[in-house]
């Protein structure tokens, strides 16, 4: 027994999180169903006590189940911002979830269990590992995604959801047979070998085009990006929130994980696809957002473009490249988590409003809202000295060592096209009209403000140890 304890310790977070999953639906089930917050706030302790078991662990590498789990410094990394990003997304569901009457202990339950799969992702070293997690983070969402069983279009965005993510498994499970019928193996060690000691192959090449379309559509990214308006307009905001920070954080680390790990052989193919669908997300994030008028719409193509950038550090295949990666993406989760707070705090009349026009002369009406908000958006923007430019700091400043000026400059460019609609919503709280102002914000909406806005506004006093971690992280995959 004590061998067995020592041989899953890589494990005891996802262990511990799965079981505390089951002992809250036991709970729900046995206790009555009856409005509470008490499971949203045991699901935001029980992943408190997973960060914590996370940051405690050795700090070496481990692989469980003849390798197809790996446990290293890059998951934990990356397990921690999950974590994170899925924490803030309980505290700002609780107001909403009773307001539209739907506050039952399944969210914290889905969450959870949504959670354990993205922690896993983050540590999939097989084929088959890489597909079972995708599939527990997804069906989990799929769910939350149509919480609101009384709302048209969140019906809409979970069926919406369902149906495109069926079709990327289908596409991911091709692309995995490919590799495996090509290869022999599943194991991305196996693929290694299998690539290092023959002639690279047009089916291996289909099988990782198929591979990353999968991948691809859990980051939204063009021209996978089909379903993420429709999806972040319709779903409940809190899932919106969810949605867009730590579920795109356990994409990444897939798709990281994937192309170094597994297809370090074919570097120069899957390089072509990740320049040609970082280039198309940031176009179009920068483009479609313009003539927006729903503030979720404007969001979910803002995601578009902003795992756009991301790609651009991974195009170079650098541990810098990856740093940079791994440094937006904690800024990306600090700063939408913030975003769709403030969101959430567009409440008139005992109902959310999501038309931007609801924000007119905010600044006179709700001066601090508006002024959390705009340094949102600048940041956002990637208006220095705001966290938000530093991230895109990284990943275009790897892309130029690597070589890649031009797009570093594409960039920048569309980040500039970008900035006009976040500028836009800044114009229309500071110079337009006032309207009618929201209700006083929830303590809970307080909270969370203020430690995004403070995150955001000071991250330039003290970059280093975010940096360090991401650095540490990053080289453990090379």
């Amino acid at each position: 027994m004590p061998d067995a304890l020592t041989q899953y310790a890589p494990l005891l977070p996802e262990i511990f999180l799965g079981a505390a999953a089951l002992l809250l639906l036991m709970y729900g089930v046995f206790g009555g169903d009856r409005p509470s917050e008490t499971p949203g706030w045991a699901a935001v302790l029980f992943f408190i006590i997973t960060g914590a078991l996370v940051v405690t662990q050795d700090p070496g590498t481990a692989q469980l189940f003849d390798g197809a789990v790996v446990v290293d410094p890059f998951a934990r990394f990356m397990k921690v911002l999950i974590l994170i990003g899925s924490a803030f997304a309980i505290i700002l569901s609780f107001d909403y979830l009773r307001d539209a009457k739907i506050l039952k202990f399944e969210y914290a339950v889905l969450v959870m269990l949504s959670t354990l799969g993205m922690m896993l992702m983050t540590s999939c070293n097989n084929l088959i590992s890489l597909y079972l997690s995708l599939e527990l983070q997804s069906l989990a969402i799929y769910v939350l995604a149509a919480f609101r069983r009384d709302h048209v279009l969140s019906s809409e965005a979970g069926l919406k959801y369902f149906v495109l993510g069926a079709l990327s498994s289908g596409l991911l499970l091709y692309g995995c047979s490919l590799v495996y019928g090509f290869t022999g193996t599943t194991s991305f060690a196996g693929i290694v070998s299998a690539l290092g000691g023959t002639e690279r192959s047009v089916g291996l090449i289909f099988g990782l085009v198929f591979v990353l379309a999968g991948i691809a559509f859990k980051l939204s990214a063009v021209p996978f990006h089909m379903w993420t308006p429709d999806v972040y307009q319709g779903a409940p905001t809190p899932v919106t929130a969810l949605l867009a920070s730590a579920p795109k954080v356990a994409a990444f680390g897939m798709l990281i994980r994937t192309v170094f790990d597994a297809f370090p052989g074919v570097t120069g193919d899957w390089k072509q696809i990740i320049i040609a669908i970082a280039i198309a997300s940031m176009v179009l994030g920068s483009f479609a957002a313009i003539g927006q008028r729903n503030i979720k719409r404007l969001m979910a193509y803002s995601s578009i473009g902003h795992v756009g950038y991301a790609l651009v550090g991974l195009a170079p295949g650098t541990p810098e490249g990856v740093t940079g990666v791994l440094v937006y993406l904690a800024i990306y989760v600090v700063m939408t988590i913030g975003s769709f707070a403030c969101i959430l705090a567009m409440k008139r009349d005992g109902a959310l409003v999501e038309d931007i026009s609801a924000l007119s002369g905010l600044s006179r009406t709700q001066p601090t809202l508006a002024f959390i908000f705009a340094m949102l958006l600048f940041s956002l923007a990637g208006i220095p000295p705001l966290a938000g430019f530093f991230a895109k700091f990284y990943v275009f400043l790897a892309a130029v060592q690597a070589g890649y000026y031009w797009l570093a400059v594409i960039g920048v460019v569309t980040s500039v096209i970008g900035a006009f609609y976040y500028l836009a919503i800044i114009k229309t709280m500071y110079f337009d009209d006032p309207a009618p102002g929201f209700e006083p914000m929830p303590a809970k909406l307080i909270f969370v403000l203020a430690i995004s806005s403070i995150f955001v506004l000071f991250y330039f006093i003290s970059p280093g140890p975010l940096v360090a971690a991401a650095e540490g992280a990053a080289r453990s995959l090379f």
